[in-house]
């Protein structure tokens, strides 16, 4: 590779992550319906023909920006399960759900990019997959794990599972493997339920209502812990 090509490529490479860092500025003043391509060429000096040459669209911009938060996410989530002990399962789960927290409010735009409401006329291309399962891949994991480990024992609370949902638990059991199908309605249940908290905590719906979030919070995520039938820790009553 000659050295002026390399040079072209870092080049090219510090100006995408040049203008993706200012598109997520935008996302946080004009929303992800409102990102305009000439926008951020104009907040660079560049003309809006010169943007084109990085991202020949808008969704191919949003595109990007889905890949890198979802990226980003799924590498704190990873992070997090690694720091616990791999057969403290219920230590795993909580401190993903506080991962996964911690990074929405610290950006809640890019959150609101990923899990918030559809943008108008944009339609996510099969390239954004394999970074939004990264942290849901890390769950099913641990999910995966303590069944294995015989380390769930939930309590008889939920009625039988459907016959008709045989079908969805065996693609769910690609990301949560070798468990049956009511551990992974349970699973269905708990994950749904994070980012259910996270999207009410986000978007407002909890204004003038549950004032001390951190708490609440990890107070959900162990009731959901014990739903799944993870073990109690140490302190924690039966």
């Amino acid at each position: 590779m000659s050295s002026s090509r390399t040079a072209r490529e870092r080049v090219r490479a510090e100006l995408t992550s040049e203008i993706t860092d200012i598109a997520r500025r935008h996302l946080a003043t004009e929303g992800a319906g409102g990102l305009s391509l000439r926008a951020v060429a104009r907040e660079m000096g560049m003309v809006s023909s010169a943007i084109y040459r990085y991202f020949p669209s808008r969704d191919d911009l949003l595109t990007a920006l889905i890949i890198d938060g979802y990226n980003a996410l799924g590498e704190t989530v990873e992070n997090a399960d690694a720091t616990c002990p791999p057969g403290d399962h219920t230590g795993r789960w909580l401190a993903v759900c506080h991962a996964v927290r911690d990074w929405a409010l610290a950006h809640p735009h890019e959150y609101a990019l990923l899990y918030g409401s559809p943008v108008p006329g944009y339609q996510a291309p099969q390239d954004t997959v394999a970074a939004a399962i990264r942290d849901t891949v890390v769950y099913g994991r641990i999910i995966s794990d303590a069944h294995q480990a015989g380390a769930l024992n939930p309590p008889d609370i939920h009625p039988p599972v459907p016959a008709s949902f045989g079908e969805d638990a065996a693609r769910v059991r690609s990301i949560i493997p070798d468990v049956p199908d009511d551990v992974i309605v349970r699973a269905l249940i708990a994950w749904t339920g994070l980012f259910g908290w996270l999207n009410f905590e986000l978007f407002g719906q909890f204004n003038n209502t549950i004032i001390d979030r951190g708490p609440a919070f990890d107070h959900a995520m162990r009731c959901s812990a014990a739903m799944l039938g993870l073990p109690s820790r140490q302190g924690e009553g039966a």
